[in-house]
């Protein structure tokens, strides 16, 4: 699938995957015409960063909670 359609069905943006992507938390494949390209695979993997993203920020709302 191209970005676009992985940033619709993971609910982010273009512009988030191509930060993620230059981050190296994204594999950068791309077609012949200069395309990126993701599977099924990629859009697990985003969804298992943005759960780890999400658990991180909860912990550090629960540390300013606690002060």
């Amino acid at each position: 699938m191209r970005i676009g359609e992985l940033a619709a069905r993971a609910g982010s943006t273009t512009r988030t995957l191509r930060y993620d992507a230059s981050r190296g938390l994204l594999p950068a494949r791309r077609t012949a015409n200069g395309y990126r390209t993701f599977d099924e695979g990629d859009l697990k993997l985003l969804r298992q960063i943005r759960t780890l993203q999400d658990f991180v920020f909860d912990l550090a709302q629960a540390g300013r909670a606690g002060r």
